[in-house]
């Protein structure tokens, strides 16, 4: 878009403008998410990861990052760029090519590294030793084959879904490296695959390109050095960031002259958005920092070209080295398996070596009858003369029964345990993914499981840690407040006549309007129109200039459907700042133009320029920003906004005293209503001063050592006795159903924090808007300013919980009801947990939290967050899990047991962070102790593949306790599973007898019927089998909540398959037991004995569960009944009383 007549600036200060625009660009340390009193700001900390433990009390980044950049880096530590020369570059040391691999496997390695992950389960190495003793003549029970083909097939279905998820990375990995750059080759720019760019090679981008590498800025095709990239595709957010090349390399055209420039930077890391090294310019060292580098996976926008020398490529790009998912972890069910499975074993010990003592006291007993023994013979008569037959020793004998018994017990811990895990994990995630009430329309996302492992969690938490802004609120910023001159510009009669106003310019028959239409304040709007000659019309003039100029904003031109017509779409990495440049826009300010020396802005019709001659962007220290702007008549301004706390001690106080108290006045009302609050502030430059600050500047942006501090220096000399012009609101809207959702949360004994980077005022706000907080509640507010103040505020709150939690009629709530009863909050800002976190208070701290039900954290920096978390599961065996949407919630979700992504406006890195983006035994046989099986090995072997995993999936898929309707009614049902009543250490241990007296049942039954007849083990072996496998269908049956065709094909189909497999396994004949279930089958004695010992196995269960349902029933059960019946109680209005959430073991 051309600009209007602009007009002239005064050639005095044309003299003192920058003469690199990446100058200005240094200011900022980190790169901000907002403006307002969300002080949520990107770490630059993770850099050498893992040097040193992470101290999450203190602020940590900003101190970490300030000593690394006071310090030059160490020849040993750095790396030499020499540009346009790779071969001088990499001549000592050659650096890593531009090739990715993200693949785990080769096809060399793919067997043995695939073999040695799996057998990282125990169980794995458990079935392989069992397989291994099979093998031995001496102990094959089974068939050598049959033994290793359960786990031989595990290994075969893990190993098949491993090599397609490899082979898929593969092929993403080639598309990736084949793709063509620009690289410039014997003085021309020819195209290069991007698995060969080398370190040092000149790389040219084009508009809406993306970077091959990490390359420093060289030159672009804006005059000034400016570059636009979107970062989409590195930390998922879509808004636009500025990058800068030195003026001093702007100049060069690599096509036309040997470039003499010499790179000394850092060793490749992982901290994204931090970036230290130098460059010589004939002979001149030129700092370089983050806004100077341009990463792998970011799209070159806005800009037409763009000239980058490569400095880090292929695995040592800082996208790549941030390439890790999710950290693996692991359910709490998946725990307590493990811990029993070891019960198990020590059982199958205990088990085995009974087995084997009887065999030493059996072959004691009988052993002047070895010889004739079925199962134990000395001598071998089948050929008509005596041989040694299968007999070893009375010794060694005893040692071979207890490793035969070990085999033959293996069922105890089945194979398919895992298997039927993994595949139930599956199909529940698959019932979420498709979930439609859980699929965001705006953001077009579906609920996602990116870690299968710990679904069964989520019906386990107790704590939930929740960021505030864009996770309870929509952290889509609307104007809605101004306070200017002391006058409050959104009074409730004011608000009434609000409405979206659409202001619009024309050039050359074009008309270009603001993407989004603001509501305005009618009498504000005329006042902007009246004109600024008036005191009162230059300060609102000044307001509106401040909000239009005082940001980072970059303006797009949007085509519409009509040609004619054009929108201004402001793209900037924040959204308040959106925000107010629309608010700006929409009173007639509009900001038209933007480079790195001058804006242009369209005011009430009027083109006007002004140069930037200074810009300091927001860091989270100062928790401001300012921008130096030159005016046509010679005049220099400096216009600042920030958060209240740190403008309002700016302001100088002998001005304008009323106009200050009526602005604080104002901006407690607005943080009381939940608004986030921003001062503006202004001051006239003389040239004197402006020249001095702009010599400081030069020093402080082009120092080696310490840069970063002396910027922030430089900053705060300049921003100090302001006046100030006013004050804005923002509102960040809560989400749809966000109060509905903590008001069951809370009902259902889950402990809500939020933690939250706002200020205290409007977090409590927002917590009443949320339900997070409610009036019957006793607020504990800690706000200290140091360790004695904090330790005292915290011991005298304990004191006064202990009494709360004493007084008569008072009752603790933990969350589970949700009358009148008084219950009690925790407040606490960052500045306290400063002293909290990684100290003895944080014990203190602990007992406080526990006895309240909600604690909202304000003003938490993000290492604050992770570290509250971590106090919690230290501490606690309760589940905890976080949520948030911002990369500054990324280390809470991280360290939390179940981490919770959310699609948002700050973008998705903490979704790709996140793990959520929203058997029983048998029996022992009669046979001497001698191990020898009655049933079938192939029986034996298809138990747990065939025969019983299929319906214990489709149930652990399918089944449900209650509907949605029922469980959104009653929160309070939640509490089952925080009371870990469907699966505890008591229920294993009854579960471990009733499966005894199964065992007993199914086995004596069939023996005591047939003793004495003459029916082969093969024939008993068949009916042991099929009443074993009804047994275990009708076990789960009788435990199916909902039934459905698939629930029962998968019940009666199991059955079914189990007679049609003995009968083909039966009519083999080179298997043993030829023909054994078609004799046996046709006898009235096997099936009484089959139905017999079924019923009988099954008894004491239905009785049990019987008296347990009718007369001791549970929530679940209670309104399941009512689910299914009605409830006889609500016509008499009264409720059904649910049983109190009781809190978790403390450590």
């Amino acid at each position: 878009m051309e600009p209007g007549t602009p007009l002239e600036s005064s050639s005095n200060f044309d003299s003192l403008m920058f003469n690199s625009s990446s100058h200005r660009s240094t200011v900022s340390i980190r790169e901000s998410r907002s403006f307002g009193v969300n002080n949520s700001t990107r770490e630059v900390s993770f850099g050498h990861s893992g040097s040193k433990p992470a101290r999450y009390g203190s602020t940590g980044a900003d101190s970490e990052f300030l000593s690394m950049s006071q310090k030059e880096i160490r020849d040993e530590d750095a790396r030499l760029v020499y540009v346009d020369d790779p071969e001088k570059t990499n001549e000592k040391l050659e650096f890593a090519g531009n090739s990715i691999l993200t693949g785990k496997y080769s096809i060399l390695t793919f067997l043995p590294r695939n073999l040695f992950e799996q057998f990282h389960r125990v169980a794995y190495i458990y079935f392989l030793a069992i397989a291994i003793l099979n093998q031995l003549p001496q102990l094959a029970v089974f068939g050598r084959g049959v033994s290793i083909m359960p786990l031989a097939i595990v290994l075969l279905v893990t190993a098949v879904k491993d090599a397609f998820e490899d082979w898929r990375r593969h092929k993403s990995d080639k598309i990736e490296n084949n793709r063509f750059g620009l690289v410039l080759v014997n003085d021309q720019f020819v195209e290069k695959k991007w698995k060969h760019i080398r370190v040092g090679e000149v790389i040219k981008i084009r508009a809406n390109e993306t970077i091959p590498c990490d390359v420093v800025l060289l030159s672009t095709s804006d005059p000034t050095g400016v570059a636009y990239v979107q970062t989409l595709n590195l930390d998922g957010e879509s808004n636009l960031k500025t990058r800068y090349a030195k003026q001093e390399t702007q100049s060069k055209v690599p096509e036309k002259e040997k470039l003499n420039l010499l790179i000394k930077c850092e060793k490749p890391n992982r901290n994204i958005y931090g970036f230290q090294g130098n460059i010589e310019v004939d002979g001149k060292r030129l700092s370089l920092g983050s806004s100077n580098i341009v990463l792998r996976g970011c799209e070159l926008k806005n800009t037409n070209w763009a000239l980058g020398v490569a400095v880090y490529c292929g695995p040592e790009t800082k996208a790549m080295l941030n390439s890790s998912g999710a950290p693996s972890k692991r359910s709490l069910l998946e725990t307590r398996m493990n811990s029993e499975i070891i019960m198990l074993s020590f059982f199958l010990i205990a088990l085995c070596t009974v087995t084997s003592v009887c065999a030493a006291v059996w072959l004691k007993r009988h052993k002047d009858e070895l010889n004739l023994s079925p199962y134990y013979r000395k001598l071998d008569f089948s050929k008509g003369e005596e041989d040694n037959y299968k007999y070893y020793g009375w010794g060694p004998e005893i040692v071979f029964t207890f490793l035969m018994s070990v085999i033959v017990y293996q069922v105890m811990i089945p194979i398919s345990l895992y298997i039927s895990m993994e595949l139930v994990r599956v199909g529940q995630a698959y019932f979420m993914i498709g979930d439609s009430r859980m699929y965001d329309k705006a953001t077009e996302s579906r609920f996602q499981c990116r870690a299968l492992n710990i679904n069964e969690d989520l019906g386990q938490i107790k704590y939930v840690f929740s960021d505030k802004t864009g996770t309870l609120t929509e952290n889509k910023m609307e104007f809605k407040c101004a306070s200017i001159l002391g006058f409050d510009y959104s009074s409730t009669a004011a608000s009434l006549e609000n409405e979206q106003v659409e202001y619009s310019v024309q050039a050359d028959g074009t008309v270009f309007k603001p993407k989004m239409m603001v509501k305005v304040n009618q009498e504000l709007l005329q006042l902007s129109k009246s004109g600024f000659t008036s005191e009162e019309g230059k300060q609102i003039y000044d307001f509106f200039l401040a909000l239009a100029a005082c940001n980072t904003i970059v303006p797009l031109v949007v085509d519409t459907s009509d040609p004619m017509v054009k929108l201004i779409d402001y793209q900037g990495e924040s959204p308040d700042e959106q925000a107010l440049t629309y608010a700006a826009a929409a009173y007639g300010f509009m900001l038209i133009e933007r480079t790195s020396g001058h804006i242009v802005l369209d005011i009430r019709g009027e083109r006007k320029k002004f140069n930037v001659l200074g810009l300091h962007e927001f860091d989270s220290d100062r928790k401001r920003m300012s921008v130096i702007l030159g005016y046509s008549d010679n005049c220099v301004k400096l216009f600042v906004k920030g958060a209240d706390t740190s403008m309002l001690r700016l302001i100088d106080k002998s001005l304008n005293t009323d106009i200050l108290q009526a602005t604080e006045t104002h901006l407690r009302s607005y943080s009381s209503v939940g608004l986030r609050t921003l001062v503006i502030g202004i001051r006239d430059l003389e040239v004197s001063e402006f020249e001095q600050w702009h010599t400081a500047f030069e020093v402080a942006s082009t120092a080696l050592m310490g840069r970063a501090a002396l910027l922030r220096k430089v900053a705060i000399n300049i921003e100090k006795n302001l006046c100030i012009l006013g004050a804005t609101a923002i509102e960040d809207k809560l989400q749809q159903g966000v109060p509905e959702s903590i008001e069951s949360l809370r009902t259902a004994g889950i402990k809500v924090w939020v933690l939250t980077g706002d200020k205290q005022e409007t977090a409590i706000s927002i917590g009443y808007s949320s339900k997070l907080l409610t009036n019957n509640m006793i607020q504990i507010i800690i706000n200290s300013n140091n360790r004695e103040s904090c330790r005292r505020r915290l011991q005298d709150a304990l004191v006064m919980s202990r009494q709360h939690m004493t007084v008569p009629g008072v009752t603790h709530n933990s969350g589970g009801s949700s009358g009148s009863v008084l219950t009690l909050a925790l407040i606490i800002d960052g500045t306290s947990l400063v002293y909290i976190l990684d100290s003895e208070l944080e014990e203190d701290f602990f007992q406080l939290a526990i006895r309240c039900s909600v604690v909202l954290c304000c003003r938490v920096a993000p290492l604050q967050k992770a570290g509250i978390v971590a106090l919690v599961k230290k501490r606690t065996d309760d589940m905890t899990l976080a949520i948030g949407d911002g990369a500054n919630d990324v280390s809470m979700i991280q360290m939390a047991d179940i981490g919770v992504g959310i699609s948002g406006q700050e973008g998705r890195q903490a979704v790709m962070a996140s793990d959520f983006a929203m058997g029983q035994f048998r029996y022992v046989l009669f046979t001497a102790f001698t191990l020898t099986t009655a049933i079938n090995e192939w029986s034996s072997m298809l138990y747990s593949i065939i025969y019983t995993a299929l319906p214990t999936i489709v149930v652990g898929i399918l089944d449900k306790d209650l509907s949605k309707r029922t469980l959104l009614k009653n929160p309070q049902l939640y509490g089952a599973g925080l009371r870990n009543e469907a699966y505890n250490k008591k229920l294993f241990w009854l579960t471990m007898a009733d499966t005894l007296w199964q065992s007993i049942a199914v086995f004596f039954a069939p023996l005591i019927a047939y003793w004495g007849t003459t029916v082969d083990v093969a024939s008993i072996g068949d009916l042991w089998t099929l009443a074993v496998v009804i047994l275990v269908n009708l076990h789960l049956a009788m435990d199916v909540i909902r039934w459905n065709w698939i629930t029962h094909a998968a019940i009666w189909g199991s059955i079914v398959a189990t007679f049609i497999c003995v009968m083909v396994i039966d009519a083999i004949p080179s298997f043993p037991g030829y023909w054994a279930i078609f004799d046996v089958g046709g006898t009235a004695l096997f099936w009484l004995c089959l139905v017999g010992s079924v019923i009988a196995a099954l008894l004491p269960r239905l009785v049990v569960k019987y008296i347990y349902q009718y007369y001791f029933p549970s929530d679940i059960q209670i309104s399941r009944e009512t689910e299914k019946f009605g409830n006889p109680r609500d016509n008499g209005g009264r409720q059904i009383e649910m049983l109190p959430v009781s809190d978790g073991p403390v450590r």
